[in-house]
């Protein structure tokens, strides 16, 4: 999801890097939410509801070249019937924090109590 910070992201990763104020570090686990309308920069998108569609923790390996990805299988079991169209990266703080959108690269249809999985390294995460 290269470009895809959401604004919130974008300020904390500027102040963190110029040294600017305290950024607070997201809560972690980070969770991946799957949208079946993709938001912006300040908007999140429709996030899936329904079946027994929960969040999904995020593990990721050190960055490489400006870039890092899923370093294991994320999976969604007993998915209500759907589009999903994206996902969203989140923190797991109380409120929780939108940090990073996208679409997929190909919208994924699922019929009540499928699976939808995203092998391992196929999500990527880019600072461009």
């Amino acid at each position: 999801m290269p470009d895809n910070l959401s604004n919130t992201a974008e300020n904390l990763t500027l102040d963190w890097v110029l040294g600017v104020g305290s950024p607070t570090r997201p809560t972690t686990p980070l969770k991946v939410a799957l949208v079946t309308a993709n938001g912006d920069d300040a908007n999140a998108g429709t996030e899936v509801t329904g079946g027994s569609y929960a969040r999904q923790n995020l593990s990721v390996a050190a960055a490489v070249a400006g870039a890092t990805s899923n370093s294991a299988d994320l999976v969604w079991t007993g998915m209500p019937a759907t589009t999903v169209v994206g996902v969203e990266v989140w923190d797991s703080a109380g409120t929780p924090v939108r940090l990073w959108y996208g679409p997929l690269s190909a919208s994924r249809t699922v019929a009540a109590g499928d699976e939808l999985r995203l092998t391992a390294g196929s999500l990527t995460l880019t600072i461009q």
